[in-house]
């Protein structure tokens, strides 16, 4: 029997994969770069005022 008589196997698409999904996350969503603390800008939250602020037709 010559070797080229053999059918192709792909050991690959054999192989059983297991996902685990309480895995970290191979890539973060977000990195240190892309928060403020990573553009040197402080956390204050505007939100508040701005909400107290709102004028009186916004409901």
């Amino acid at each position: 029997m010559d070797i080229l008589d053999e059918p192709e196997r792909d050991p690959d698409a054999e192989r059983e994969v297991d996902f685990d999904p309480e895995e970290a996350p191979v890539l973060p969503d977000q990195t240190r770069d892309d928060t403020e603390h990573g553009w040197g800008e402080h956390g204050h939250s505007n939100d508040d005022r701005l909400i107290e602020d709102r004028p009186p037709h916004w409901g």
